[in-house]
């Protein structure tokens, strides 16, 4: 566990902390009561440790604990996955290796994983869920080395979105060995993004072939020296 610095901000506070609400979410909830006993156990003032997470307001601020976890979470995938794991990969198995490495971070606390799930879909919850899912597949994206800027960006980014939250379904209820089902599942919907990203390339590179009017228009104005 990460040591707090002598005057932490309240950022470095829920750093250290987030595993730790985490962990005692599975029993008592994504409540203040949680972040109580998470400061208790890291030795940290628990006043200090309500106002990281705003734990007083109504209901104890959930939504702020499950996105201060998820995104301890993808720090430590990014941390074991790093770009030396991930050299000499291709795209679809960058994805994969991240996508896994995040699971099985996630593996221990899947009831704390099962709460939060259950209060992300709440109707109120919807667009603050979906904002999470997002931020995850953007994260995995931009670890994987992707630079798209353009419709792609969007279009990578919702489509494993997409395939992140079906996975996490057979993950919740996975005894396998090893997480194999949720692998074998994962693979399987990696695979057809692959060839989804392969088909957008050549009908890209076909594109630039296409006659176009503009341009032909363009070089009777301005032609060639």
């Amino acid at each position: 566990m990460s040591v707090l610095p002598e005057d932490p901000t309240l950022d470095e506070v829920r750093a250290v902390l987030a595993p730790l609400v985490a962990r005692h979410a599975a029993f008592d909830g994504w409540r203040a009561a949680a972040v109580d006993h998470a400061a208790q156990q890291a030795g940290v003032d628990q006043a200090l440790a309500r106002l990281a997470f705003d734990a007083d307001r109504r209901g104890g601020n959930a939504i702020g604990m499950i996105e201060a976890w998820f995104a301890s979470i993808d720090e430590q995938m990014t941390g074991k996955a790093t770009p030396e794991v991930l050299a000499g990969k291709g795209v679809t198995a960058r994805i994969a290796t991240l996508v896994e490495t995040r699971l099985a971070l996630l593996a221990k606390d899947r009831e704390a994983l099962r709460r939060a799930l259950a209060i992300l879909a709440m109707p109120l919850n919807i667009a603050r869920a979906g904002q999470l899912g997002w931020r995850t597949a953007d994260h995995i994206w931009r670890a994987a080395g992707d630079t798209a800027a353009d419709f792609n960006h969007y279009s990578k980014r919702a489509t494993l979105a997409a395939i992140y939250a079906a996975t996490m379904l057979v993950f919740l209820d996975d005894e396998s060995d090893g997480l194999a089902e949720t692998r074998a599942f994962l693979a399987r919907r990696l695979a057809g993004l692959g060839r989804f990203e392969k088909t957008k390339a050549r009908l890209a590179a076909k594109r630039a072939y296409r006659p176009s009017l503009a341009r032909f228009i363009g070089r009777l104005r301005y032609p060639a020296i």
